[in-house]
C-alpha cells in the first residue's frame, strides 16, 4: 500500500528543528536543563534528538526499499554505497570547514592533524549503511533476529572488554580504545575533557539497529495502511521497548554517549509513541496547522538546512572585529553571531538562560526562513 503520511515528514522535519535548536544556544553555559545532554548515564530530551533522526532515516528507508528490492543487489549496492560516503564525506567537510582560521591576528590554515573523523553526519552514513544492508538479507522476523544479537553482542563487548567493576564509565568504556587505535588521539571529540568519541566506531553498532526499527516501523505502517489496528500496535510496541528498556537499564545504563541498546530501545520506544500521535493527529484527525507546516519545511531539506546550520557559523565566524581591550591591553575580537547574542539576546533577561534561548529560537527561525524560501520555489537538495 503506497500512501503518503504527511506526519513522517513532520517527524522529520520537527526533529531536525530541535536538532538546530540544541547545537545553537546562545551560550553554552546557560542553558535550560531539558535542552543539555545527560552528564553521563540517563537521558534529556535533547539525548532523543539524534535517536529520532536515525529512526527517521530508517522510516524513509521503507519507502525506497522496495524500489531497491527490484532493481538487484548491484544498483542497490551502489546507490546505497554512494549515497553514505557521501554523507560521510560532507561530514568529514562540516568537520574540517571553513579550512582556515584565527592564529592570533592572522588567519592560519587548519590542519588536518587535529581534525575530527567521526561526528553526527558520519555516524548518519554509517548507520544508514549497514541498515540498509540488513534491510536488504533480512525479511520478517530474521530481521528482528539480527537487530536483537547486535544489542545483545553490544552489551557483551562492554561488559567483557570495559574496565572490570566499572564497564559503563567514561574511563571504563572499551570503545574509546578502539577510536585511540584506528583514528588517534588527535582526531577525536575532546567534549568530555579526554579523548572520547560519542559517535566513536563501537558506539555505531548499537546505534544501525536504531535505524532498523525506524526502517520495519515504516515498512509496517506502509502495509498495514491507516488503520487504528496500525495505531494501536504503535503505541503497544511502544510500551513495549520502554518496559524492556527501564528493566535492562538496571543492568546496562541507558547512555547515550556510549549509545547503550537499553538506549536504543528507550529511544525507539518514545519515538514510536511520538510517532503515533502524529498519525493520529494528521493522518486520522486532519489537525494540520501552522505547528505542522513549521515541521514540514524542515523536513523538505532536512540534510542540507542541518549541514548548513553547522557551516555558516564556522564561515560568519571569520568575519571578526576588535569589540574591547581587555585589563591587559589586548584586543578581545567578536564576530557577528556573538556579537548578536551579547547585545540583543542576553540584556532580554537577567536569567541568562533566557537570553541563551532567545538566541537559539532565532537561529531556528532563520534556518527555518531558508528552508521555506526552498520550499517555495520547490527546491530540494536531496544526498
Amino acid at each position: 500500500m503506497n500512501q503518503r503520511y504527511h506526519s513522517l515528514d513532520v517527524f522529520r522535519g520537527a526533529t531536525v528543528a530541535l536538532m538546530i535548536l540544541v547545537n545553537n544556544p546562545g551560550s553554552w553555559g546557560h542553558i535550560y536543563s531539558p535542552l543539555e545532554h545527560a552528564t553521563w548515564h540517563g537521558c534529556t530530551p535533547t539525548d532523543l534528538v539524534f535517536p529520532f533522526f536515525l529512526f527517521a532515516v530508517g522510516n524513509s528507508l521503507a519507502f525506497v526499499m522496495p524500489r531497491y528490492d527490484q532493481s538487484g543487489f548491484s544498483v542497490f549496492f551502489r546507490k546505497v554505497a554512494k549515497r553514505s560516503l557521501l554523507i560521510f564525506a560532507i561530514g568529514l567537510f562540516l568537520n574540517w570547514s571553513p579550512f582556515i582560521r584565527w592564529d592570533g591576528e592572522h588567519l592560519a590554515g587548519k590542519p588536518w592533524e587535529s581534525i575530527r573523523i567521526l561526528g553526527v553526519l558520519q555516524r548518519i552514513a554509517i548507520c544508514y549503511f549497514f541498515a540498509s544492508l540488513i534491510a536488504y538479507f533480512f525479511k520478517g522476523k530474521s530481521i528482528y533476529i539480527v537487530s536483537a544479537t547486535i544489542l545483545l553482542f553490544y552489551w557483551l563487548l562492554c561488559w567483557l572488554l570495559g574496565r572490570s567493576g566499572d564497564p559503563y564509565s567514561l574511563p571504563g568504556y572499551f570503545g574509546t580504545a578502539i577510536d585511540l587505535k584506528l583514528l588517534g588521539a588527535a582526531h577525536i571529540y575532546k567534549g568530555e575533557g579526554v579523548p572520547f568519541d560519542p559517535e566513536g566506531i563501537a558506539s555505531a553498532l548499537p546505534a544501525i539497529v536504531q535505524v532498523v526499527l525506524g526502517y520495519v516501523t515504516g515498512k509496517y505502517i506502509r502495509q498495514k495502511g491507516k488503520s487504528y489496528e496500525m495505531l494501536s500496535n504503535l503505541f503497544l510496541a511502544g510500551a513495549i521497548l520502554l518496559f524492556i528498556a527501564f528493566a535492562w537499564d538496571m543492568v546496562f545504563p541507558i547512555n547515550k554517549k556510549i549509545w547503550t541498546s537499553s538506549y536504543v530501545l528507550y529511544a525507539t520506544g518514545l519515538a514510536l509513541m511520538v510517532l503515533g500521535v502524529f498519525i493520529y493527529l494528521l493522518e486520522f484527525r486532519n489537525a494540520a496547522g501552522k505547528w505542522s507546516r513549521f515541521a514540514d519545511v524542515f523536513g523538505k531539506n532536512a540534510l542540507f538546512i542541518f549541514v548548513l546550520s553547522g557551516f555558516l557559523p564556522r564561515v560568519l565566524a571569520l568575519m571578526r572585529w576588535r569589540d574591547h581591550l581587555d585589563a591587559t591591553g589586548k584586543p578581545v575580537y567578536t564576530s557577528p553571531l556573538p556579537w548578536f547574542y551579547e547585545n540583543i539576546c542576553k540584556p532580554v533577561s537577567t536569567d541568562l538562560r533566557n537570553g541563551s534561548l532567545l538566541y537559539a529560537i532565532v537561529i531556528v527561525a532563520f534556518y527555518w526562513s531558508i528552508a521555506y524560501l526552498l520550499h517555495k520555489k520547490k527546491i530540494y537538495i536531496r544526498v
